[in-house]
């Protein structure tokens, strides 16, 4: 006789699954904050600038009245001049050897920044270590600690995902969009990676409460998890609103309306909205009274329209090269290997969404597959006579990571037999996925230790011309040991975790093949009720 199946707390391991992640990806993003050299990702500077400007209470800057120029702010002067950092970019060939030491000089001087009319929210936080300390070591702390707010949003995805009724699809879906670009992003200052991290919070957690619909008690972590990844995606970047809209529309779509409208009758909710609301009714209010949509290094072309849409249509694929990673000023693109592994991880997971049963929950799919292709071409259409061109892979990155997750999502009903191949299979995708992490940031070190040349020069690197802080030898064997401990966790997430993939939503116990023999080390998941399809 089956025994009766025990109800499900979906916060039962949320936090356990959220600890390890945390200190799992802090650790990669804070080795990427001490491996990249200072000023070198892209708008860097800018951004520092700003959250120095934001920390001293100057949201906005001033203007010089000339059309599309800088806005200036008061901060430290080893701040002000921090551009001199930036030597090496899109010199790929050139290291960061020849910018000069950051000064220690913190008396206040005039600087010029491009996102001064951008939202303040993310600059708040990054920027209070300018005011304690001054030089690298302010810099580097500014990095570490955008590093580990990211780190904590994408930590709270993976436990989000844990909680599904069928977590192993969505987990790995998690696991793919933790591109070597994220953490490389991840560990400088620029508001991108934390959009990119909370578009994929708002979509997870979402998923999470409406699944449990019914039961929303048992999910009030997700709910608040929800309104805060929300409120902050919404004070991120100029399009950030469009994307907390769309990431919140696919997971309506892949539950269904009637879930979301469920979920809106309960107090606890309509308070976590209410202040959702409150945020999004800001960040729309800076919009339009800072003219964040008003780039302060426009250059208009006289392009026309259809032209441009025509174009990046056509270059519609170039871009994923930058949802894989680019390093630098966009001149450093990742080596070919590690292009493949997530093309590859990317398709596989896309086709397995696409074909997933039950139907319904293929609509979030439906509605941004389209989207993605077409987005970029309608916004960079729309701006090209205005401001030139623009457009970057990493502003869809948010978009992007949220299709991945809805095709792990739709995919989460698919029967998955843990049998030994099934274990190889998963333990060698983690593996290559972890190589690929590394050899990014190997090369990223050859480029900035001896520079991209023609001829192949990676011995060269035991004789650099630059060093990071810890060398780059150390960073790189504690970036191995790191992704290593990650991998193991996840496998053992994976294949192994019974306490949290099959609590309460599978039977259990020995399973019983066809000519009745017990076979204890398959784990097989239940298959969806009537009522899921």
């Amino acid at each position: 006789m089956t025994p009766p199946r025990r109800e499900r707390n979906p916060r039962l391991g949320q936090l356990p699954v959220f600890i390890a992640a945390f200190v799992i990806i802090g650790l990669l993003t804070t080795i990427w904050c001490l491996a990249s050299p200072i000023m070198s990702l892209p708008d860097e500077p800018a951004h520092t600038i700003k959250a120095a400007a934001v920390a001293r209470g100057q949201f906005s800057g001033e203007s010089t009245g000339v059309q599309g120029a800088q806005l200036q702010v008061q901060v430290p002067r080893y701040i002000a001049e921090i551009r001199a950092q930036q030597c090496s970019a899109f010199k790929p060939d050139v290291t960061p050897a020849c910018a000069p030491k950051v000064s220690l000089d913190r008396s206040l001087g005039t600087g010029e920044t491009s996102a001064g009319n951008y939202n303040p929210v993310y600059y708040v936080l990054v920027g209070l270590p300018s005011r304690v300390m001054g030089g690298e070591a302010a810099i580097y702390t500014m990095r570490i600690i955008s590093g580990l707010l990211n780190a904590a949003v994408l930590a709270s995805v993976f436990a989000a995902a844990s909680a599904l009724r069928r977590p192993r699809l969505p987990l790995i879906a998690v696991a793919v969009t933790v591109t070597p670009g994220v953490l490389f992003l991840s560990g400088g200052i620029n508001p991108n990676a934390l959009e990119i991290t909370t578009a994929a919070a708002v979509f997870m957690h979402l998923c999470v409460v409406l699944e449990n619909a019914e039961r929303l008690r048992s999910v009030r972590w997700n709910i608040v998890a929800l309104a805060i990844a929300a409120s902050l995606l919404a004070n991120t970047r100029p399009l950030s609103l469009l994307w907390l809209f769309l990431a919140v529309g696919a997971a309506t779509a892949a539950f269904g309306i009637r879930r979301f409208v469920l979920i809106m009758k309960d107090k606890f909710v309509w308070l976590a909205a209410g202040a959702t609301a409150l945020s999004c009714a800001f960040a729309l209010f800076w919009l339009m009274t800072a003219k964040s949509f008003d780039s302060l290094l426009a250059s208009p072309t006289e392009i026309a329209p259809d032209q441009a849409f025509a174009t990046m249509l056509d270059r519609t694929f170039n871009y994923v090269i930058e949802y894989v990673g680019v390093l630098g000023w966009l001149d450093t693109p990742a080596p070919a290997a590690v292009q493949m592994t997530w093309v590859m991880a990317f398709g596989l997971l896309l086709l397995v969404g696409m074909t997933s049963r039950p139907v319904r929950g293929r609509w979030g799919l439906a509605i941004l597959v389209p989207l993605v292709i077409v987005l970029p071409a309608a916004l960079q259409a729309s701006t090209i006579q205005s401001l030139g061109w623009i457009w970057q892979g990493r502003y869809l990155m948010a978009l992007v990571v949220v299709l991945l997750l809805a095709a792990g999502v739709a995919a989460r009903f698919m029967p998955f037999r843990i049998t030994p191949w099934k274990k190889s299979a998963v333990r060698w995708s983690l593996v290559l996925m972890g190589l690929a992490h590394v050899y990014l940031m190997l090369f990223g070190f050859r480029r900035y230790t001896v520079g991209i040349i023609v001829r192949t020069n990676w011995t060269e690197m035991f004789d650099p011309i630059w060093q990071p802080p810890l060398t780059w030898q150390g960073l790189t064997v504690a970036y191995m040991a790191v992704l290593a401990a990650g991998c193991y966790l996840l496998y053992r997430l994976l294949v192994g975790g019974p306490a949290v993939l099959r609590r309460g939503h599978s039977r259990g116990g020995a399973v019983r093949t066809a000519a009745g023999r017990s076979d204890a080390p398959v784990l097989v998941e239940s298959q969806p009720t009537t009522g899921s399809r």
